[in-house]
């Protein structure tokens, strides 16, 4: 048997497809009522409230994974019931991973900035699944090696080991989706460990400390891709909360009382900026670089 530059397993793909079709069509009809929700549209049920305790959809999101999980164990279903379990599965990871943020920042940050990070988890869940779902299996993993005549298993384990160093280097750089995808295919990894580190990332922690045009220039480029990352995460999910739009990008400095420390009345700027939206904040690095 013959063997190409991708991984490829041969796997039962009819779970996998009925897991992916749960996830993204819970995650769409959830967030289409949360949207509407939002939006106080009368003819749509409102928040689920007993007795004025709010129950998120993360918590429905937990019961059915529990429950298929403990199901799946003690039935060990075959041909149509594990596509019906699959299918539930996948409705029950979209539930909790919409709501992720949630579980990260333990308070409701749904319609925040930081309730961003949930649209994240879904979109890497849906694109490893996908993944999975193409035959794709990490570079070098056993059930892969199967399909691959012996003769060429050493050649396929160095290339694992290769890919292992540009993976690791990408996730240094704080390019989580790239490293992923590194993972399945060989060769995506090195494009993010060439490119420049995400300026929050322990490569730049440790890398751009002392190199202050390279930490400007991974800010700057960062900023720009937040913007675009920014604009496809609202379409997708809706856009957060933010402080009402002003005349100007920059936010006025508060006023302090003329007694207070000078040190104090130095840093009130910063935080103030600190606290501004992201989009306040990715405006102002863009017009600074211009």
């Amino acid at each position: 048997m013959g063997t190409t530059g991708l991984n490829m397993i041969n796997i039962d793909k009819g779970p996998l497809l009925f897991l992916l079709v749960g996830l993204l069509a819970a995650f769409f009809i959830v967030r289409l009522s949360t949207r509407l929700m939002r939006a106080n549209v009368r003819w749509w049920f409102g928040e689920f409230k007993p007795r004025g305790l709010h129950i998120h959809h993360m918590v429905f999101g937990i019961i059915v994974l529990v429950v298929v999980g403990i199901l799946q164990v003690a039935l060990q279903p075959s041909h149509h019931l594990l596509d019906a379990f699959a299918l539930v599965f996948g409705i029950g990871v979209a539930l909790v991973l919409d709501e992720f943020a949630l579980v990260l920042h333990l308070e409701d940050v749904y319609w925040s900035e930081e309730g961003r990070k949930s649209i994240d988890a879904v979109v890497l869940a849906a694109t490893f699944t996908g993944l999975l779902l193409l035959g794709l299996v990490p570079t070098g993993f056993p059930g892969g090696m199967k399909v691959v005549p012996s003769s060429a298993r050493w050649a396929l384990t160095v290339t694992a080991a290769l890919n292992l160093v540009p993976v690791v280097v990408t996730l240094l750089k704080g390019k989580l989706w790239t490293g992923v995808v590194g993972i399945f295919i060989p060769g995506v990894a090195l494009i993010g460990a060439v490119r420049l580190a995400k300026p929050r990332s322990p490569w730049a922690h440790l890398r751009y400390a002392g190199n202050a045009d390279k930490l400007r220039q991974a800010r700057l480029r960062d900023a720009r891709l937040a913007q675009h990352k920014r604009r496809l995460w609202d379409l997708i999910g809706g856009a957060p909360s933010r402080l009402p739009e002003m005349a100007s990008s920059r936010l006025p400095t508060p006023r302090l009382p003329e007694m207070a420390p000078a040190r104090v009345r130095e840093l009130a700027p910063a935080r103030v900026r600190e606290m501004a939206p992201a989009r306040v904040r990715d405006a102002a690095l863009l017009e600074r670089a211009d």
